[in-house]
This record gives C-alpha cells, sequence and structure tokens, in this order.
C-alpha cells in the first residue's frame, strides 16, 4: 500500500489527471461534465479509471445530490504535498542565498587580485 503523498504525486503525474483538477478548480462537476474534452481521446469508462485515481488519492470527493453525483475538488488532498513541497522549496531557497553570496566573495576576491596585479605592473 503507497502512502498517501505518493498517491498524490502518482495522481497528479497525468496530464489528463491535471486538467479534471484544472477543470473542477472552477467548481462542481459531473462524471459526464469532466469526460467532454477527452471523449475524442478516450472512453468514458478510461475517464472514469482516472476520477477513480484522484478520489483515491483524496484530490477528488463524489457528492450525491439527488440523481447527479457531482465531483468536486479536495483541497486538503493537494495540501499535504504543497507542505511537502514547501520545505524542500525553503531548502533550495537558502542554499542559492548561501551560493550566491560565495559567489559574489570569490568574485570580489578575484577582481580585488586583478586591480592588485595591475598595480604591481
Amino acid at each position: 500500500m503507497q502512502d498517501s503523498l505518493s498517491q498524490t504525486f502518482a495522481a497528479l503525474a497525468d496530464p489528463t489527471r491535471r486538467a479534471m483538477l484544472a477543470q473542477l478548480s472552477k467548481g462542481d462537476a459531473s462524471v459526464s461534465d469532466l469526460a467532454k474534452p477527452f471523449l475524442g481521446e478516450m472512453s468514458l469508462p478510461a475517464v472514469t479509471k482516472h476520477i477513480k485515481v484522484l478520489e483515491k488519492a483524496g484530490l477528488v470527493t463524489k457528492t450525491k445530490d439527488a440523481q447527479w453525483r457531482p465531483c468536486k475538488l479536495n483541497g486538503e488532498g493537494l495540501k499535504e504535498a504543497a507542505d511537502w513541497m514547501e520545505e524542500y522549496r525553503v531548502f533550495w531557497e537558502e542554499s542559492f542565498d548561501r551560493l550566491e553570496a560565495y559567489l559574489k566573495k570569490v568574485t570580489s576576491e578575484k577582481n580585488q587580485e586583478g586591480k592588485n596585479d595591475d598595480c604591481q605592473k
């Protein structure tokens, strides 16, 4: 069994599922509404499988409203992935800041050496 973070990233890895999430970010939609952009490329059962992957990852929920079963974007499902990425964003930003400071120091030292060499000539 995969952990929830792995399921989230696996679900997000597919462009069809990302497109479905983008559509759901604009509001709830039925399975047939979600399927419309893809029906020329894939069957309704294939679309349904994509939705099930999104549901299993916790990114989408289906509710029941009489005969209509709207799919809804679940922001909490994305929060765990966003939090995980945030930790690494901070790490990389700090690393790049240290690299920038080091490069400025080295460049400044080289410039000073060059000036000193010119003065000695």
